[in-house]
């Protein structure tokens, strides 16, 4: 039976489709949280000429970003420096700007996610299919982006339970599973 798993981590994301025990096919590209917060300064920048630091971006990601339009419209007061004047100021900002800020970075997410899809085997495609596509990692908690991945594949996304936290413990089964499978057929 086949996963697929995406662990979207602040500097890379990484695609697998799991059988068996191993990755069957996979991939990994260098769009994740970190980049998240750069597209949203950026766009900060661009549109709103305010200079604003990575903290402020990814508190701005946490409390309005979004990658999915949703009925209702999030707002937030954003603080920071303007461009052309130089002087601290303050602007309100949307959710429905940060969907146009991450655009880009999220579309290069999916599309992975739809590249390994079509390496896949048939077989595992259909179990993916039944048992959907499993998130996890920090930059899994973006609004939208289960409904983004579902909406662009037609298979059902869900988030892990702990997504900071499921990768490093399910390394730590892994690892204690071999130990013990190693150790019975010593």
């Amino acid at each position: 039976c086949g996963n697929m798993i995406v662990d979207i981590g602040g500097g890379t994301t990484d695609i697998a489709v799991i059988s068996l025990g191993s990755a069957v096919e996979s991939a990994s590209l260098k769009v994740a949280g970190d980049d998240f917060n750069d597209a949203i300064v950026k766009y900060m920048r661009k549109n709103h000429s305010l200079s604003i630091g990575e903290r402020t971006a990814e508190d701005v990601k946490i409390k309005i970003g979004t990658c999915f339009r949703r009925p209702e419209v999030d707002k937030m007061e954003v603080k920071g420096r303007h461009i052309v004047k130089g002087l601290p100021t303050s602007i309100e900002v949307t959710s429905e700007e940060m969907e146009e800020a991450l655009e880009d970075s999220t579309n290069s997410i999916v599309e992975a996610i739809h590249s390994v899809l079509e390496r896949t085997p048939p077989e595992l495609s259909a179990d993916i299919a039944d048992r959907g596509i499993v998130l996890t990692g920090g930059g899994s908690l973006l609004r939208g982006l289960e409904d983004l991945i579902t909406d662009r594949t037609g298979i059902t996304c869900m988030t892990a339970e702990d997504p900071m936290t499921a990768v490093a413990i399910g390394t730590g089964k892994y690892v204690e599973f071999i130990s013990t499978f190693r150790s019975s057929i010593e």
